[in-house]
C-alpha cells in the first residue's frame, strides 16, 4: 500500500469503535512504514494494548455527551460551537506534529481537522451522507465541506450497494473527493478461536458508547437479567464501580481481540447497540444470532438497526420497550 513513509493516523474518540477499526490498517501500515498514533485519553490505553511500541501523540478531545432526554441529533446541534474549536485546536496541533516527525501522509477516522495542505490527507468514514430527522440539509453540506478538505477518502464497506453495511450511510454520490471502498475492517478477525475448550453463554451484552447512555441501558438489562436461569456475560465498556448480586451474570469490564472474539462466537446471542464498528465486527465473525438497541436519538444507529433487521434478520428493541417491559422484550 505505502512504504518507507511516516504516517500519522488517528480516529476520534466516539467511544472505541473508530479506534477498533484503525486495528488491522495500523497493522498492516507499520509493517512498512513508520506509523504514528494520535491518542486521546479514552484512546490511548487501547492503542497501547495493540500497539505497545508505536509512538503516540495526544490530540485534542471531542467530548461528545449525551444526553438522558434530548435526541443526540439536537445535543450535538447545541455542542456544535465546542465541535468546532475542538477542530481547530487539532488543526493547529496537526502542524505541530507534521512539523516535528516530517510526517508524509495523514489518515484521520472522522476527525474533521486532521486534513493538511501539503500533505496528503485521508478522511476515514462510513458516513458520506448523514441521516438527521430535521436539517438534513444543513448537516450534510457541513460534512461534505469538511471531507473535501482531505485527497481522498476511505469507506470500510464493500463497494457493490447490494453488500453494503452501511447502506445509504456511505452512497458517495455527491462527494467530490475520490472515494475508495477498503472493506469492513474489524479488530477480531485474525484470531484462530476454538469453540471446544471456551465458556458457553446465553446471552453476551456488549456495552458501548458515550455517557450517560451506556450506564442507563446497562442498569436496565442488569435489572431484567437479575432473576434469569440463563448464563449471561456483560463487557461493560467501563471501569465505573458497580454492584452484580446475580449468580448467572458475570462482569466484565474491558475485553479485548481474542477474548472478546471467543466470547462473541461462543454465546447463543449476543445484545448490543447498533454502532457501525459492533456491526462490522458482528458480520465478519458470520454472527447470527443479534439484538440490537440503538442509543436513543442517534439517528445514524437507528437507521443501521432498522437496515440490519431487514437485511440480515437481526433484532431491533427500542431502549424505551426494555424500560416499559422488562419480561417480554426478549
Amino acid at each position: 500500500m505505502f512504504v518507507s513513509k511516516t504516517i500519522f493516523i488517528s480516529p476520534i474518540d466516539w467511544g472505541l469503535g473508530h479506534a477498533s477499526r484503525c486495528v488491522r490498517l495500523i497493522e498492516d501500515l507499520s509493517k512498512n512504514n513508520t506509523v504514528i498514533i494520535g491518542t486521546t485519553p479514552l484512546t490511548s490505553f487501547f492503542f497501547d494494548r495493540y500497539f505497545p511500541k508505536l509512538q503516540k501523540v495526544e490530540v485534542p478531545s471531542y467530548k461528545i455527551a449525551y444526553s438522558k432526554r434530548l435526541p443526540l441529533w439536537i445535543k450535538l446541534l447545541l455542542q456544535w460551537p465546542k465541535i468546532k474549536r475542538t477542530i481547530r485546536e487539532e488543526k493547529k496541533q496537526l502542524e505541530k506534529i507534521v512539523d516535528r516527525y516530517k510526517i508524509d501522509l495523514i489518515i484521520s477516522d472522522n476527525r474533521f481537522g486532521l486534513s493538511h495542505p501539503f500533505v496528503h490527507s485521508i478522511f476515514i468514514t462510513h458516513q458520506l451522507n448523514v441521516k438527521t430527522p430535521f436539517f438534513s440539509s444543513i448537516a450534510n453540506n457541513i460534512n461534505r465541506n469538511y471531507i473535501h478538505k482531505f485527497n481522498e477518502v476511505w469507506v470500510p464497506d464493500f463497494e457493490d450497494p447490494k453488500l453494503r453495511l452501511s447502506g445509504e450511510l456511505s452512497d458517495s454520490s455527491r462527494i467530490k473527493t475520490p472515494v475508495k471502498y477498503i472493506g469492513p475492517q474489524s479488530a477480531l478477525t485474525n484470531f484462530q478461536t476454538s469453540n471446544s475448550n471456551s465458556e458457553k453463554y446465553d446471552y453476551l451484552i456488549l456495552l458501548s458508547g458515550v455517557e450517560p447512555q451506556r450506564t442507563i441501558l446497562e442498569n436496565c438489562l442488569l435489572e431484567k437479567f437479575k432473576d434469569s436461569n440463563k448464563k449471561i456475560v456483560f463487557v461493560r465498556g467501563s471501569n465505573s464501580k458497580i454492584t452484580n448480586k446475580s449468580t448467572n451474570i458475570r462482569l466484565i469490564n474491558f475485553c479485548f481481540g481474542e477474548k472478546l472474539q471467543s466470547l462473541i462466537v461462543n454465546s447463543e446471542t449476543v445484545i448490543c447497540r447498533s454502532g457501525y464498528s459492533t456491526l462490522m465486527d458482528l458480520y465478519l465473525l458470520n454472527k447470527k444470532n443479534i439484538i440490537l438497541i440503538p442509543t436513543p436519538g442517534q439517528t445514524e444507529q437507528e437507521y443501521l438497526a432498522d437496515y440490519f433487521e431487514k437485511k440480515f434478520k437481526c433484532k431491533k428493541v427500542l431502549q424505551r420497550e426494555i424500560t416499559e417491559d422488562l419480561h417480554q422484550v426478549f
